[in-house]
């Protein structure tokens, strides 16, 4: 029979799903529909590949309805679990159950994270056939003891590919533990990395192998285009785009959800109303931001790849990567928002000569080059990506070593050793001017002043010259800045003759013991004055 004859009468569909699937708008199944409902019908463990946006969901949801149609659920114990990695797609999941299920009596529980525990509960005390869940809320549950997996008879993982980079893997394994070792087992994934397939040989028996369209590629019907720009010429190139083209409603991707908020506001600045959409929004306004775009009231979205991921939004007519995905799957997975279910869509990304090496694996896993289209009111839209010219490079980290940002600012800012010594001498011109003969210091001496202990202390003697004064050697206090001292003070004196502190061994030793006289004169000075506490009285022998 020709593919293009087939209906969802011809899978071996009950009559009840086929009606409810033909008052939702669906008359053919799609190739991967077609090829996988059968298998599953017959209890056979399925792996399906298939690129996103082709009907992945329909292919276990309308089997599992007809085959779970007969059987009643016990309470806290599931007759089916379907794994998503994410709560938007996880609900995506539960609005197929309840549009394909509306002619039978299946009741379903969604346990995703942000809703009441309460709720859940619930509808977990009274039975469930079909229980949708995220991971990380599945076990929450499960060690809370609301929930026992002991009767699971079919099990779903989807988004197999996604569960791998969000980490979810070791949780998915833990559940599998927890499940009967017989049940049907259906696999299904955008993409087929290696360790998907690792993961599918060890979950799945015998399992048939449905692949349709190379993995990791785009639909035919997306239209994609390029964008050249600088960093700094991207939001002006979105708006452009946005202008020009017809957009019915988009979503635009960024990497980073700091970024998703600052190119919102940029975007209602510019009188252009959007909504955006991340992960650290709480989950009631993540539903409500869906809500609305979906029922027309918001016609951009600015999301990050939470929304990658499952979303089936009618009539999307525009997908925008304002930055170039950091995984070259998310690529596929993000333009293949739009043009779903036979529809024509387009896809714009703009990227920046940084992100030569991520466009170049984006155009690697889906075998060929994106068209380029030219911004005529951008200058900076002539940019080469795969030119990475030193004077588009971003410049490297700046360290303390040679050529670091603070060698340059060694380099171009004079230190205190290269200023005159006559600008010195007025900004650092003490209180109190002491007659002492100081000669003045040469850049060499204030260096040696300034030079840290530790260096001071590798330094010899030899080195410097025998006719030029060490710099310490101009503060040592002579006779007659003592009697001055002591005239001024006679209180901490006594009256008595003062003589300037000596060291008790005479000299400075190190740690080993060793002698230092090298390192300076025997007594310490601040500035050009001897402080009081640094003299003592000496007694004097009485008269006689």
């Amino acid at each position: 029979m020709a593919d293009t004859q087939v209906t969802f009468a011809d899978l071996g569909l009950s009559d009840e799903i086929v009606a409810a699937v033909g008052s939702a708008g669906y008359l053919k199944p799609t190739p991967i529909q077609e090829k996988a409902i059968p298998y599953v019908l017959m209890g056979r463990d399925v792996l399906g590949t298939a690129q996103t946006g082709t009907g992945k969901t329909a292919s276990f949801t309308l089997p599992m309805i007809d085959i779970l149609s007969a059987g009643r659920a016990k309470a806290r114990m599931p007759r089916s679990l379907i794994i998503a990695p994410t709560r938007e797609l996880a609900a995506q999941v539960s609005e197929n159950f309840v549009t394909y299920g509306k002619n039978t009596r299946l009741t379903m529980a969604l346990l995703i994270g942000g809703v009441s525990f309460d709720d859940q509960e619930s509808k977990l005390d009274r039975g469930v056939d079909v229980l949708i869940a995220t991971p990380g809320r599945l076990l929450d549950h499960f060690e809370r003891g609301k929930v026992l997996l002991n009767d699971v008879k079919i099990l779903v993982i989807d988004e197999a590919d996604r569960m791998l980079d969000m980490g979810f893997i070791p949780d998915v394994e833990r559940i599998v533990s927890l499940l009967p070792t017989i049940r049907q087992t259906l696999f299904f994934s955008a993409t087929m990395a290696p360790e998907i397939r690792r993961l599918a040989d060890k979950f799945l028996m015998n399992p048939k192998e449905v692949s349709v369209d190379p993995p990791a590629s785009p639909a035919l019907t997306v239209a994609q285009h390029l964008v050249r720009c600088s960093i700094k010429d991207k939001r002006e190139a979105l708006r452009s785009l946005l202008q020009s083209e017809t957009v019915d409603s988009a979503l635009i991707f960024c990497n980073r959800k700091r970024d998703i908020g600052v190119l919102h506001r940029s975007l209602q600045r510019h009188g252009i109303e959007a909504v955006q959409l991340h992960g650290d929004m709480s989950q009631p306004a993540r539903t409500e931001t869906l809500q609305r775009f979906k029922n027309g009231e918001a016609r951009l979205v600015v999301c990050s790849d939470v929304a990658a991921r499952g979303l089936d939004i009618k009539g999307l007519s525009h997908v925008f990567n304002f930055d170039v995905p950091s995984h070259a799957e998310d690529y596929v997975h993000r333009i293949g928002r739009t043009g779903r279910a036979g529809m024509s869509g387009r896809a714009f990304t703009l990227a920046t000569p940084e992100d030569s090496k991520l466009l170049a694996g984006v155009e690697r896993l889906i075998g060929r080059k994106i068209p380029v289209l030219q911004l005529d009111n951008l200058e900076a839209s002539s940019i080469d990506i795969a030119d990475d010219s030193a004077s588009d490079r971003r410049p490297k980290a700046a360290g303390r070593g040679r050529g670091g940002r603070s060698g340059e600012r060694r380099a171009s800012e004079p230190t205190a050793v290269e200023r005159p010594v006559a600008e010195r001498a007025v900004a650092e011109r003490p209180a109190v001017e002491m007659p002492v003969d100081v000669p003045s210091e040469s850049p060499a001496e204030a260096a040696a002043v300034r030079t840290p202990r530790r260096s001071r202390r590798r330094s010899d003697e030899r080195t410097r010259p025998a006719t030029e004064p060490a710099a310490l050697d101009t503060v040592v206090a002579d006779t007659k800045v003592v009697d001055e001292v002591a005239a001024r003070e006679p209180s901490i004196t006594g009256g008595g003759v003062v003589e300037a502190f000596q060291p008790r061994d005479g000299g400075r030793r190190n740690r080993g013991g060793r002698d230092h006289d090298d390192l300076g004169p025997k007594v310490t000075g601040f500035g050009d004055e001897v402080p009081a506490f640094l003299l003592r009285p000496v007694p004097t022998k009485a008269a006689g």
